[in-house]
């Protein structure tokens, strides 16, 4: 059993940051590959990001690669996306999600989801 819980969304204007948190409690999390997708109304979920337990692997969609950084704190239980040069288009809920597989980028693959927090970028 692990629970995730996001925060850091918001609403800004096109060209601004925002760092999402996702704190992981329950069963231990150092082991899992924590990945983030995003979600817009009447869209397909789409994956934006994967890092592996130990932090030494990491894989982004084209959309947000050099503009997207996932970090992760595990001695703090925590994943981080650090995003910059926001467009309008990546405006979503953004989820994050764990798993012990590491390397696929599909949203079936994985067992634990956060509720999901709202980045809105405006023009």
């Amino acid at each position: 059993q692990v629970q995730l819980v996001e925060s850091g969304g918001g609403l800004v204007q096109a060209g601004g940051s925002l760092r999402l948190s996702c704190v992981a409690s329950g069963r231990t999390f150092s082991r899992y590959a924590m990945a983030w997708f995003r979600q817009a109304p009447g869209k397909e979920r789409e994956f934006v990001a994967i890092i592996s337990w130990s932090g030494g692997m990491t894989r982004y969609a084209d959309s947000v690669k050099g503009r997207f950084t996932i970090s992760r704190d595990n001695a703090k239980n925590t994943v981080y996306l650090q995003m910059n040069s926001l467009k309008p288009e990546d405006t979503a809920v953004y989820y994050c999600a764990a798993d012990l597989r590491y390397g696929d980028s599909s949203p079936r693959q994985y067992e634990y989801w956060g509720q999901g927090t709202q980045v809105t970028v405006s023009s």
